[in-house]
């Protein structure tokens, strides 16, 4: 999001404190929460990033109960369940999204990208790069 094409003086990066998986949902809750705040006050003055990507594909499967259920199912015997959503995996210190800005913006940088940090069900933290 933002201009990727400008070149820009500060680098900031989201980063997990924890290992676990990130559904598509909250991936893209963080990226609009952030992208939001960025676009109403700077316009397209930045460049966002989203670095991870959900490719595990997280399945279930649908067990039936009431009347006649013990003829239908046969339980977790050979089962592979169907596709019920997508998550990224992701490893301790891994950058979740980054945003190159301007320094004299970096504030409102940081506040950005904490509030989509609070979409993520990981601890996170706001790093400067450079």
């Amino acid at each position: 999001m933002g201009t990727q094409q400008k070149t820009y003086d500060t680098t900031l990066q989201l980063t997990t404190k924890a290992s676990m998986n990130v559904r598509h949902n909250a991936i893209e809750a963080g990226r609009m929460t952030a992208n939001r705040m960025l676009e109403k006050v700077l316009g397209k003055e930045y460049h966002l990033r989203v670095k991870i990507y959900p490719f595990h594909i997280l399945r279930e499967n649908p067990l039936a109960s009431g009347a006649g259920a013990d003829r239908m199912s046969t339980g977790m015997q050979k089962s592979y369940g169907k596709a019920i959503s997508a998550a990224a995996r992701v490893k301790e210190g891994q950058v979740l999204m980054e945003l190159r800005l301007n320094k004299d913006k970096a504030r409102l940088g940081r506040e950005a990208l904490e509030r989509g940090s609070s979409k993520f069900p990981c601890p996170c933290k706001v790093i400067t790069v450079a």
